[in-house]
């Protein structure tokens, strides 16, 4: 029996289980359909040179396994890693590389990931090269690669600024030259779009974001369908222990049982802001990926199943952009995404305040820039909050 992605959120395909290959996502104890808090630090051995499996929960604990078992399936990986942030995610993958290993990177990207790799990655001597790779073409890219080159790192669409890279092809030219391509599949979550299938070895999440859903945990998740890279990283997240708690391991596998469906409601709320934000003459650009006029649609079209909820959008000026701000009710002014609730953020002071003023002129965001995460309120409601704040 096969199990579509709706039904892979709540039930876990094992081919070795019995009923058809269906584990059907419970734990064992008493019959328990929600999977437990296993809230322990420690496990006790049967015997001398026996395990239950478990020893101590910086290495496994059996509410994250559970949830790093649906990750992966989710997105079609051998194995996933479950950590205390998406960051922390980001943080433990630099690991894989050495001084003097040389990265391609994606010009705009979270700017807490331009914070890391500029302060903290570059300070243990990783090299970094930042392009625009969504415009590049295929010669321009592999001019890039040095013989240090070790891995290509995207945001597909990137934040703030949308901008969609061909998964397929980037990883066609990283393979040419045996790099790594690593994917930040946040934005489009798992539901949307699966890079691994596309020819990605690596994909991470802030599971703050889509997967958990309610703005409520923070949680990272690395993805992979390298056994090599499995390896590397299963010793990795032991020895700098920061695998996410029990709880937020909890609150995250509830997350995940509504995603589709979050994520079905939220791009609808988007695809109706979007047409009502573009008949706003306050509202000088929109990108968002679902546009027939963005440069990426056909290649969204050809590499994910949606567009996402994600949009961003300029107005007339800076106190325009500050007033919309003030002004909001429904909406939330707030530093983050993906949650049940729609959200409005200001990059320049929030999301990319620590990137320097010529790199986020140069990707395109200004202090007329905002980005709306959009949630499952009724989208009639949002709008109406959007008219009375830009008005």
């Amino acid at each position: 029996m096969s199990l579509s992605f709706e039904s892979k959120c709540l039930h876990i395909e094992d081919e070795s289980a019995p009923a058809g290959g269906i584990t059907a996502g419970h734990c064992t104890h008493y019959g328990a359909i929600s999977f437990p808090i296993y809230q322990t630090a420690t496990y006790a051995h049967p015997a001398v040179g026996q395990s239950t499996g478990f020893d101590y929960s910086r290495l496994q604990n059996p509410t994250r396994e559970h949830l790093e078992k649906v990750i992966a399936q989710l997105e079609g990986g051998i194995d996933a890693f479950a950590l205390s942030s998406g960051m922390a995610a980001i943080t433990l993958l630099m690991e894989l590389f050495s001084p003097g290993d040389h990265i391609i990177a994606d010009s705009d990207l979270y700017g807490g990931s331009i914070r890391l790799f500029d302060n903290v990655s570059k300070k243990n001597g990783i090299q970094f090269t930042r392009q625009n790779i969504a415009e590049l073409g295929e010669s321009e890219l592999e001019s890039l690669v040095t013989s240090k080159t070790k891995a290509i790192y995207i945001e597909t669409p990137t934040n703030p600024m949308m901008n969609v890279t061909d998964i397929a092809k980037t990883a066609e030219i990283a393979k040419k030259h045996g790099l790594l391509l690593i994917v930040d599949n946040t934005f489009m979550s798992p539901y949307f779009q699966n890079p691994l299938a596309l020819g990605a070895d690596i994909v991470v999440h802030s599971g703050t974001k889509y997967l958990a859903g309610h703005n409520d945990t923070l949680a990272g998740f690395i993805v992979t369908n390298r056994p090599d890279i499995q390896e590397k990283l299963r010793f990795l997240i032991k020895t700098t222990g920061a695998g996410l708690s029990p709880f937020d391991s909890w609150l995250t596998l509830r997350g995940i049982k509504t995603l589709a469906i979050r994520m079905e409601k939220a791009q609808q709320n988007a695809v109706k802001i979007v047409e009502w934000l573009k008949n706003q003459k306050e509202v000088t650009k929109v990108l968002y990926p679902g546009l027939p006029e963005h440069p990426g649609f056909e290649i969204q079209k050809k590499q994910a199943r949606g567009f996402g909820a994600m949009i961003t959008f300029n107005v007339t000026d800076e106190a325009k952009a500050k007033s919309i701000l003030n002004k909001v009710k429904l909406i939330q002014f707030a530093e983050s995404l993906g949650g049940v609730e729609t959200l409005i953020t200001y990059p320049v002071t929030q999301t990319h305040a620590d990137v320097p003023e010529e790199i986020r002129l140069k990707n395109g965001i200004t202090t007329s820039t905002l980005r709306l995460s959009t949630g499952i309120e009724n989208p009639d409601d949002l709008i109406e909050d959007l008219r009375q704040a830009i008005k």
